[in-house]
């Protein structure tokens, strides 16, 4: 009861637009006494938000934390489906592990997980991703998606385009995709995709989207291997932003695409992700399991397999590879 009585208050002020809001409006609203109003904003208080009290005015938030807590995540939220549950931890071995326990736990839809640093943090194939502790956005979503097995790679397609379109909205940079989920800055990785099914034969019961953002590292954060291959939107961008601003971005983007592709299919998906692609008409090097496949990036087809043409001429449909750009 709690926790939906914080989530109440934090609806408040997200709508208040900065404006005061009185004990007693936010008591009537929330259902409470405003002694109960008082005893949640002292505790937001101890959580490292500043609160501002003005006597015959009341209440309003002037400072919020830099962490990525629920609280932090709410205030400001406005999506419907995505964020409604936030498991928030300081310090965990994998958002996603968490995530495929809540789900297998019947968590809802739109759950998220969300940590301030991940220890063992993975990418595609077993890599591992580097997470230090209060840079980055670590987080692992719960969507449940009523669509045939096979679409479900069509998710990551779709989560990199929110992805992109949330760092080109809140730091005008100019990110780009490499198929089929990493996004590039100047050439560097800025973000790594990790979708996972729980399913059997002929249904999937959650799809779950691991979403790594390098958001505040500086060089110096990084192994010394990662260097030359690595970024952050505080070195393209020349200054730290708030993640959990970012985060609320991420997760509206990600629900207006979710919601689009619900209704029309993967084809207006496609064309976004297609837009964003750094491969698309270049020559590339897929370098598969069973080999490496040269040629020209033509697109994705409808079910986000990489279409790649040879100098014979012959088309080769891409499922899984890494991709070089040739120069």
């Amino acid at each position: 009861m709690q926790s939906e009585l914080r989530k109440k208050l934090l609806a408040a002020f997200t709508e208040s637009n900065g404006e005061y809001l009185s004990g007693q409006y936010l008591a009537d609203l929330i259902g409470c006494s405003r002694t109960a109003v008082w005893k949640h904003i002292e505790e937001l208080r101890r959580d490292g938000f500043e609160l501002e009290a003005v006597r015959r005015k009341g209440y309003r938030i002037v400072k919020t934390t830099e962490k990525v807590t629920a609280d932090e995540i709410r205030l400001g939220l406005k999506t419907s489906l995505l964020g409604t549950e936030i498991h928030y931890e300081e310090s965990v071995d994998s958002t996603q592990k968490i995530a495929h326990r809540l789900a297998y736990d019947d968590a809802p839809e739109g759950t998220i997980v969300v940590a301030e640093e991940q220890l063992n943090g993975r990418g595609r194939m077993d890599r591992k991703w580097h997470s230090p502790k209060y840079t980055g956005i670590w987080m692992s979503v719960i969507l449940r998606p009523e669509i045939p097995l096979p679409r479900a790679p069509q998710l990551t397609l779709l989560a990199a385009v929110a992805v992109v379109q949330s760092i080109e909205e809140c730091t005008a940079l100019s990110p780009q995709i490499k198929w089929p989920n990493d996004i590039l800055i100047g050439g560097k990785k800025v973000t790594g995709i990790l979708t996972e099914l729980q399913a059997e034969a002929d249904r999937i019961f959650s799809i779950i989207i691991g979403i790594g953002i390098n958001v505040n590292q500086q060089l110096e954060d990084y192994p010394e291997e990662l260097r030359g291959t690595a970024t952050s939107l505080a070195i393209e961008k020349g200054g730290n932003l708030s993640r959990a601003e970012l985060v609320r971005v991420v997760l509206q983007k990600l629900e207006n695409l979710y919601k689009l592709y619900m209704e029309k299919g993967f084809y207006p998906i496609r064309l976004l992700w297609e837009s964003y692609a750094v491969s698309i008409g270049k020559q590339i090097t897929a370098r598969t399991i069973s080999g490496s496949i040269s040629g020209k990036a033509l697109g994705i087809t409808e079910e986000g397999v990489l279409r790649i043409e040879d100098e014979a001429g012959e088309i080769h449909h891409v499922y899984s590879a890494d991709i070089e750009l040739d120069s």
